[in-house]
């Protein structure tokens, strides 16, 4: 059996870092990933919100066929056809100015971090009084490099790599008046996740985000918005922020935009363009031409089929059946959402876990994060019909477990204000 020997050599080989759930899947279709043994799982999350269009999809595999071909990598030392392309339609769809292409999105947000402290320094040097302060938010992931960590909240993400970045301060999700009370002339960026991810898929409310935009605009500092789960249509809108209205200075990308391709990108306005200067910041691999190929792919595959309607129709959809569940079941507390983002929270963690696993044995992958969120990020190819297959098989093992389950404590870090 390969998953066992796999299984083996990784436990002697890679540095342990993941809890790997025990499948082995070597090829995908669809909305379906199959296994070493034949057998089809309904991918509902799609590598962690990744594979944008699925897998196997034939823009995609020309677009990588065409390219390697042609020219994979050259450095950023010279120029290839790519990135002025993929750059002028992020730019369209985004309302920015200016792109930086990186690698992941972690390291686009180390990049925004940076861009905010040289933004800062420029406006000091021009006579401005900013500080270097970063604000974040309470349950915010937004990455694993050092300064994503220091603007990440959750305990178990920096405690192990203490001392972090300093000069960061959480602000308490969706309380303006704790926005409003840690906000100064010291703080150089507000950093926001739209919609948090791994912190259990939760929209940022109208008036916070507003209040975020106001309290920047009054001082120079920068409103950062992380779509790295959320951007690229995955909620209905190209980018999150754009259905609250409301324009950030810095956005970051990364999960879909090449459909599992390594890629990431910084967008920002031209103005705080300006702080980047050549040589103050850079990548080896950052907007290589074969990324930059399949994620202009992605991005005319979508507006050639009109996606980001197609999301909005099926996320509603998917959207009302789990509420018709939950009003069948009361281990479910929560739902939360917008396109296909969407997650329920449950009752109790162990519940939570237990879902995961029973789904996984049914063959529909999801995940848990947050502990008591079940969490479904699918291909935007995503159907009806598969919608259905999901809802039905929640349907079933909640009938069977939730009662076993009843007693059982939720998380203490769920809690949102």
């Amino acid at each position: 059996m390969k998953l066992a020997s796999i299984k083996a050599a990784e436990s002697k080989l890679l540095l342990q870092t993941y809890e790997r759930n025990p499948y082995l899947f070597v090829s995908g279709q669809g909305v379906y990933l199959r296994d070493e043994n034949g057998e089809d799982y309904l991918d509902l999350l799609s590598g962690i919100g990744v594979s944008a269009l699925g897998y196997g999809h034939p823009a995609i595999n020309d677009a990588i066929r065409l390219q390697s071909a042609r020219l994979i990598h050259t450095s950023n030392l010279f120029y290839h056809e790519g990135t002025a392309n993929l750059a002028l339609r992020l730019t369209e769809i985004s309302g920015l100015d200016r792109v930086f292409f990186c690698n992941s999105g972690t390291e686009a947000w180390e990049a925004a971090l940076k861009l905010a402290r040289a933004h800062a320094l420029r406006l000091r040097n021009n006579g401005k009084q900013i500080g270097t302060k970063f604000l974040a938010l309470e349950h915010s992931f937004h990455g694993r490099t050092m300064g994503s960590v220091a603007t990440t909240h959750k305990k178990k993400y920096r405690t192990p790599f203490e001392p972090v970045m300093p000069d960061v301060e959480f602000v308490r999700f969706n309380d303006v008046s704790d926005l409003r009370a840690k906000f100064s002339g010291d703080i150089c960026a507000i950093c926001i996740e739209p919609i948090q991810g791994e912190g259990g898929i939760h929209p940022v409310s109208q008036e916070f985000f507003a209040t975020a935009r106001e309290l920047c605009d009054s001082t120079g500092a920068l409103l950062m918005a992380d779509e790295i789960q959320s951007g690229l249509g995955r909620t209905g809108q190209w980018f999150a922020y754009q259905h609250y209205g409301i324009q950030p200075d810095v956005t970051t990308l990364a999960k879909p935009i090449a459909n599992g391709i390594p890629m990431g990108a910084m967008l920002c306005t031209e103005n705080v363009a300006l702080a980047f200067t050549p040589g103050m910041h850079g990548t080896t691999f950052g907007g290589g031409p074969l990324a930059c190929a399949v994620a202009i792919a992605v991005i005319d595959t979508m507006q050639q089929e009109d996606y980001l309607a197609h999301i909005r129709e099926v996320g509603e959809f998917f959207q009302s059946e789990l509420r018709a569940l939950a009003n069948h079941h009361e281990c479910i507390i929560d739902v939360r959402g917008k396109g296909l983002m969407l997650g329920i929270e449950l009752n109790s963690a162990e519940l939570a876990k237990h879902a995961a696993t029973q789904m996984m044995e049914r063959h529909i992958i999801i995940n848990r994060t947050s502990e008591t969120v079940l969490r479904f990020l699918p291909p935007y190819i995503l159907e009806r019909k598969h919608i259905e297959v999901a809802i039905n098989a929640l349907d079933e093992i909640f009938k069977v477990s939730a009662a076993t389950y009843a007693g059982a404590s939720p998380a203490g870090e769920q809690a949102h204000g």
